[in-house]
Formats: structure tokens, C-alpha cells, sequence
């Protein structure tokens, strides 16, 4: 490690990055052996002249690359070298989409060890999850599916569950079920940027209902339902995305009560609800017949999973849903299948959830003490914070300003069923950013609109 602090100067990479490189480099020249042990951060952090927090994240980044593996108490130390001798797997672990609002990801030893564990199971059934199997899941996965939805209190018999491939996957299923091109849906003005790209692809007419801090105004959804004779409503309701609201019970069931009335289909994407401790009921349980439910996976456990846990309002709509799963992808991953049931099954799931929740919270609370200069809103287990741009700050500028840090931005109008207003931003505060990191890149972020509005 003598000739680190030059090759870490010499890198074109952050510092972090560099020395995840130099333990790859140091273990392909067999400097670094399996089951050596490397030193404590702080004592690494002295040995080549950076501080605490960049050896940290650098032993995160080796991490998560297979280069190393740490147990409390006891330290860290090398993998093996079949562990890591696929480059091609260190450059897929550097990719990744900072402007996905996604969930922390796990740090904890002990829990990763546990989903490492599922993974390997699951492998020894390997040629038969290569096959072609149930679109929507088999008996096993839909009843994982069931004990994992009735966290949420939800109970349907199995014929009305569908393990999907994914929420976008499952939307765009529903979506060719109940309209065809030139149809309107109803939905919030500010939604879901995924459900907008969706909706066009499908030639859909989006119509965004105005909301207050509770949601759609139920006035406004029964003038829209006579103006437009729309398909169906389609609404993100507990941790909304991107303002983090939560729309309350009484405005819950006013909304029900008006599809009730015109026999509206509704769409309700759940993807947040597994996330909160005391969330609101899902509007599925209000109004059972007339919901396609969508509890996402990609929040609460992990996107990579590419899975759902959907619900139509009918075994009759349970089939309908089967054949626009089969339509649009054949099936679910049986790979990923058979491991969220393991993990649901074995209780590793409800850990990263917890993992996921109490992260969450930290990071929110981090945002709360650092971001002074401009107000925003937000929940203490939201994965991102919805900014209000001061008066003299732009999205643009400060977007561009903000290019090098590893953070995700995304702008106003990205979530706007019409107008190009950017008077907000989405902040996210989760995914590879660890914790260690955040007060120091939030505070930058406060210089930037610090700056920006004395300009």
C-alpha cells in the first residue's frame, strides 16, 4: 500500500473509487491474497493521506464489487480472486441511474451475508428456474405474495394475485386491459414520471387533476369523470412521487366514494406503502372491486428484482391481467421469483424493508439539519425531498452546478401532466449515496442555492 497515495493521485476517479481500483489492482498482482486482512479505515485513512470518510466509501465501493468482505467485530478482508475476475461485473456495479428515486441500499454485514445466503439456495434449482414457467407466478410465489400483501391488510384469494415483472411492466398490462389509444386516464397533475412515459407510449390522454397537501380534490375528480369519460384513474397515494405526500384516510374514501359512483377503475401504485410504518390503508381496501393494486418491490427490497406483487379486482380481471403480463413479457424472472419468495418466506425480506425504513429516516433527518437555504417538503421515510427553488434559482443551473456530485435531480416538469413549471426539484437522497456522504453533498447543494440566489 506504499504506492497508493501516488496511484490515488494519479487517478482520474474520485478519490473512493481509487482505492476500491487499487485493491483490485493490488489483488490481480497478487499483492493482495484471499483472506488477507486490510486495515481499519482510520488507521488506512492515515497510512495514505485522506480522511475517514473516503476510505469508508471506498471500502464500500470494494464492497460491493466482491473485492472484500467485513465482519463486525473482526475486520475486513480479501475475497477470493473468482469472486472478482469478471470485470465486466465492476463495471455493472458502477452503473446505475442516480435520477431513479431509489431505496438506501444495504450496508449492514450480517444482512448482506443473509441475502448472499438466498441468492446461493436458490442457485441449486438453477436449470429449472431457466424454464419457461407460470406468467404470473406459481402457487409457492403466490403465496409469498399473499403474506407479504397482507402486511398492507390486504387478504385476496389467490386467483386475484399476480407475481409481475416489475410495476412498470404491470401498469403497462393493466393499461392495454382497460384502454386502447386515444383513451383518457385520470391522474394527479404532478405524477409518476414512469406512469407519463407509459401513458404516451400507449397513446394515452392524460388528464392531471389539481391536488392540495391531500391528494386529487374529489370535486375536481367528479368534473373530470363528466368531461372526459375516462378509463380509469391511476394514483400514487402513500409517499407520493415525487412531493412525498400521503393522502389521508377521509380523503381515502371521499375518492372511492366518487369512482363508486361512476364504476371508475382505479390503478393504485402501492410502490411506498411497504416503507412506512403507520401508513394509511391502501385504496384497495376501500374499494376492492374496482382497484388494480400494485405493490412494487423495487422500493422496499430492491429494483434489481424487477418484481411486483399485483392485484386485480376479479379472478375475472386476475386472467385478463395474466394475458397482458404474457403479452407484454412472457413471465416474471423465475430467477427472481424463487428468491423474493425465499426471502419473504425466511424473513430477509422484512429485514431490508426495516434496513430500508430506518435508513431512510437518518438520511431525512441529515436533510432537515443541512438544507437551510431553500424549503422543501418531505417524509421522515421518503427516499427523496421535494425542493422549492427560491426565487432567483433556476432548475438548470443549479442541476448543471450540481453535475459532479453523486446525487439525483430531477425537474419539475419531468412529473407534470401539462405546463413546464420547475419551481421544484426532486431531491434524492438514496440508492449507492451512503450516509457518510450525504451531509457533505447536501451542504454543497445548500452553498449552490446559497449562491444562486445572491446572484
Amino acid at each position: 500500500m506504499e504506492n497508493w497515495p501516488q496511484r490515488i493521485e494519479q487517478s482520474r476517479k474520485p478519490r473512493y473509487l481509487a482505492i476500491a481500483d487499487c485493491i483490485a489492482q493490488d489483488m490481480k498482482d497478487r499483492v493482495l491474497l484471499p483472506g488477507d486482512q486490510l486495515p481499519p479505515q482510520r488507521k488506512l485513512a492515515d497510512m495514505i493521506g485522506v480522511d475517514f470518510t473516503t476510505v469508508s466509501r471506498g471500502y464500500n465501493e470494494a464492497l460491493s464489487r466482491g473485492l472484500i468482505e467485513t465482519h463486525v467485530g473482526r475486520g475486513t478482508f480479501i475475497l477470493p480472486q473468482q469472486s472478482f475476475s469478471d470485470t465486466s461485473d465492476q463495471r455493472r456495479a458502477m452503473a446505475h441511474d442516480l435520477t431513479m428515486n431509489a431505496p438506501p441500499e444495504p450496508t449492514d454485514p450480517e444482512l448482506l451475508e443473509r441475502m448472499r445466503a438466498g441468492l446461493s439456495a436458490v442457485s441449486n434449482d438453477l436449470v429449472h428456474l431457466l424454464r419457461y414457467q407460470n406468467p404470473i407466478g406459481g402457487e409457492i410465489d403466490k403465496e409469498a405474495a399473499s403474506i407479504w400483501l397482507s402486511m398492507r391488510g390486504l387478504v385476496p384469494n389467490l386467483d386475484r394475485i399476480a407475481v409481475t415483472p416489475g410495476a412498470h411492466a404491470t401498469m403497462l398490462a393493466i393499461l392495454t386491459v382497460l384502454a386502447r389509444p386515444g383513451d383518457c386516464i385520470l391522474c394527479e397533475d404532478i405524477t409518476y414520471a414512469g406512469f407519463k412515459k407509459i401513458a404516451a407510449q400507449l397513446g394515452l390522454r392524460l388528464v392531471g387533476l389539481p391536488m392540495d397537501e391531500n391528494g386529487i380534490l374529489p370535486d375536481a375528480l367528479e368534473a373530470a369523470i363528466q368531461a372526459h369519460q375516462p378509463k380509469a384513474l391511476y394514483l400514487n397515494p402513500t409517499l407520493h412521487n415525487p412531493t412525498t405526500m400521503i393522502v389521508p384516510q377521509d380523503r381515502r374514501l371521499d375518492i372511492t366514494t366518487v369512482m363508486k359512483r361512476h364504476d371508475l377503475p382505479l390503478i393504485e401504485d402501492d410502490a411506498y406503502g411497504f416503507v412506512l410504518p403507520d401508513a394509511p390503508p391502501p385504496m384497495a381496501a376501500y374499494a376492492p372491486d374496482l382497484t388494480w393494486y400494485i405493490g412494487g418491490l423495487a422500493k422496499c427490497i430492491g429494483a434489481g428484482l424487477r418484481l411486483a406483487y399485483a392485484i386485480a379486482p376479479n379472478a375475472r380481471a386476475g386472467f385478463a391481467m395474466e394475458n397482458g403480463i404474457r403479452a407484454v413479457s412472457v413471465m416474471a424472472s423465475p430467477v427472481s421469483m424463487a428468491l423474493a419468495t425465499r426471502w419473504v418466506l425466511d424473513g430477509t425480506a422484512d429485514q431490508i424493508r426495516r434496513f430500508i425504513r430506518n435508513e431512510t429516516a437518518l438520511r431525512q433527518q441529515i436533510a432537515r439539519e443541512t438544507v437551510t437555504e431553500a424549503e422543501f417538503i418531505s417524509n421522515p421515510h421518503a427516499f427523496n425531498i421535494w425542493l422549492r427553488l427560491p426565487e432567483n434559482v433556476t432548475c438548470g443551473t443549479l442541476m448543471a452546478n450540481m453535475a459532479n456530485q453523486e446525487i439525483g435531480i430531477s425537474p419539475e416538469s419531468a412529473f407534470r401532466t401539462s405546463g413546464q413549471q420547475d419551481r421544484f426539484v426532486r431531491i434524492c437522497l438514496g440508492g449507492r449515496l451512503l450516509r457518510e456522504n450525504l451531509p457533505q453533498t447536501l451542504t454543497h447543494l445548500n452553498n449552490q442555492i446559497w449562491q444562486l440566489s445572491k446572484a
